[in-house]
């Protein structure tokens, strides 16, 4: 394989992804938007949305080993090859997020409908907010937009932290509705789980385009350790 055609699999490799992932936004919105209208047909749009990218995760798992049997990538094109395949795992778990969303939607649809002191929406918007931004440093190779998503994943938690004791109070309070208190505590959490699966694609373009592991503030123990070795051999110098 050549190099030209290396790289022409590589930008199809990031279309298909980009694609997957648009796929997999959709899927949260229908969901949510199901489970706000308790609306079971809209629910059930989620499931073959599904499909989809079960499928377009096999193939693009498939793309991206043939890339790497077929040719010997430099260290960038390796790093790029091994963020798009964990991209890709994540974003077929952001479906699975949906679905979970889907089903507590069409729970809800056998269920009276209840005005409870919860802005789903709004959650649900940060949280896609995430993922589309960080699927759009990505497309730009710009750990900036990446950096950024990292950073909103702390308000999403706030907000999921809000509902879970929102829907404790509601639950304490009205036995009558407590499955559809726990229903809205099960979306919020797999909101929650998009916003997380949002900030692992951001961690993976940032080791693309830089390098560094930010995984689990790898990045900062790293500096940490560079620092203590500095200060000792600075120390040792003095004596």
């Amino acid at each position: 394989m050549t190099r030209t055609r290396f790289h022409q699999g590589l930008d199809e490799l990031k279309e298909k992804l980009l694609e997957m992932g648009g796929l997999a936004e959709i899927a949260v919105d229908k969901a949510v938007d199901g489970y706000r209208r308790n609306d079971a047909l809209l629910c059930e749009e989620v499931f073959n949305l599904e499909d989809k990218i079960n499928k377009a995760e096999r193939e693009i798992d498939e793309m991206a080993l043939d890339l790497l049997a077929l040719q010997q990538p430099m260290a960038v094109d390796l790093r790029f090859l091994t963020a798009c395949m964990k991209i890709n795992a994540d974003l077929e778990r952001v479906g699975d997020q949906a679905v979970n969303i889907a089903e507590r939607g069409i729970q809800e649809s056998k269920l009276p409908q209840v005005d409870l002191p919860v802005d789903i929406p709004r959650l649900a918007g940060t949280a896609a907010g995430m993922v589309r931004r960080a699927l759009e440093s990505f497309v730009e190779g710009r750990a900036d937009l990446a950096d950024a998503v990292l950073k909103m994943d702390d308000i999403v938690d706030r907000m999921n932290d809000d509902v879970y004791l929102a829907m404790v109070n509601t639950m304490h309070k009205d036995s009558e509705h407590v499955q559809q208190a726990l229903d809205a505590l099960l979306v919020a959490r797999s909101l929650e789980r998009v916003a997380d699966h949002a900030t692992n694609i951001a961690e993976d373009v940032i080791f693309w385009v830089k390098g560094a592991d930010v995984r689990h503030h790898a990045q900062e123990l790293e500096e940490k350790m560079l620092a203590e070795k500095a200060a000792k051999e600075n120390a040792a110098k003095v004596e």
